[in-house]
C-alpha cells in the first residue's frame, strides 16, 4: 500500500514535470524544460513554489494566475492527475520493479503525446524518437515474452535478446505498415493524411509492447478516433476533407488502455 502512495506522490510530480515539457516543447526549438523557471503563459510573472504544487495549487488558486488572474488551462490538473493515476496503477500490479519502471514511463510518454497532438497538433521527437531508443535499451534489461518473434528466431539464443528482436521487429512493422497505409491513403484522397509523428509514435508503442501491442494501439486508436471524429464532424458540420483529428492523441488513449490490459495478465 506505501509503495502504491508513493507512486501516486512520485505520479504527481512527475506530471507537473510533463505539463512544462506539453507547453515547451512544441513552440519553440532547442528550448529547455528546465531554465528558465516556470511563468504565467499571460502576464509573465514567475510562479512562486507554493503555486506550483500539483493540484493543490490549482485549487487553491481556483486555476487561475495569482497576479494577472487569467485561466489557468484545465490541461495541467488533468496531466498531473493522469500521471499520478497511471503510477499508481502499475505499482499497484508489479510493485517497485524494472517492469513498473518501464511501464510507468510508457504511461508518461503516452500522456505528454496526447496533451501535445490534441494542444498543438504535434509529437515532440523529444518524446517519440527518446522514447524509441528508450524502449529499445529497456527491452534488452527488461526482457518480456518474444510473442511473434519467437516463431522466426529460436529459444536458444535467450529472452533478452528475443526480447530486444521482438522489440526492433515491433518499431519497424508497425511503423513500416502505418506510414504505409497513410502514405496510400493519402494518394487515393488527394490530401496528407498521416503526419511523420504518427509514425515515430507507432514506432516508440513496438519498442515498449512488440509488435502485438503496437497493432493493438493502432487498431483501438483508430476505432476511437473514426469514431469520435466523425461524430464530431457531423454535430459541428466540419468539412471532413480539412478537419484535423489528432490521431496522436487517440493512440496515446489507446496505449494507455493497452498497457493497464498487458500488466494484469
Amino acid at each position: 500500500m506505501i509503495e502504491t502512495i508513493l507512486a501516486l506522490l512520485a505520479g504527481l510530480l512527475i506530471g507537473s514535470f510533463l505539463n512544462v515539457c506539453i507547453y515547451r516543447l512544441p513552440r519553440l526549438t532547442n528550448r529547455s524544460v528546465v531554465r528558465p523557471r516556470s511563468r504565467c503563459w499571460r502576464c509573465r510573472a514567475p510562479i512562486a513554489w507554493y503555486d506550483n504544487i500539483p493540484l493543490l495549487s490549482y485549487a487553491l488558486l481556483g486555476g487561475r494566475c495569482r497576479q494577472c488572474r487569467r485561466r489557468i488551462p484545465i490541461r495541467y490538473p488533468i496531466v498531473e492527475l493522469a500521471t499520478a493515476v497511471f503510477f499508481a496503477v502499475v505499482v499497484a500490479y508489479l510493485g517497485v520493479t524494472l517492469p513498473a519502471l518501464k511501464f510507468g514511463l510508457l504511461c508518461a510518454i503516452f500522456i505528454a503525446l496526447t496533451a501535445t497532438d490534441f494542444e498543438r497538433h504535434i509529437l515532440p521527437d523529444e518524446f517519440t524518437l527518446g522514447g524509441l531508443a528508450a524502449g529499445l535499451i529497456l527491452a534488452f534489461f527488461i526482457p518480456n515474452e518474444g510473442y511473434l518473434i519467437s516463431m522466426l528466431l529460436p529459444y536458444s539464443l535467450g529472452p533478452r535478446v528475443l526480447s530486444f528482436s521482438e522489440a526492433l521487429f515491433g518499431a519497424a512493422v508497425a511503423s513500416g505498415a502505418l506510414w504505409l497505409i497513410g502514405y496510400l491513403y493519402g494518394k487515393l484522397r488527394g490530401v496528407d493524411a498521416l503526419g511523420f509523428g504518427d509514425v515515430k509514435m507507432i514506432a516508440m508503442v513496438g519498442a515498449f509492447l512488440g509488435l502485438r501491442g503496437a497493432l493493438e494501439t493502432m487498431i483501438l486508436g483508430s476505432l476511437a478516433g473514426s469514431i469520435i471524429g466523425l461524430i464530431y464532424i457531423r454535430v459541428a458540420r466540419k468539412d471532413w476533407r480539412s478537419f484535423y483529428i489528432p490521431f496522436g492523441s487517440f493512440l496515446g488513449i489507446a496505449g494507455l488502455v493497452i498497457v493497464v490490459f498487458r500488466i494484469r495478465q
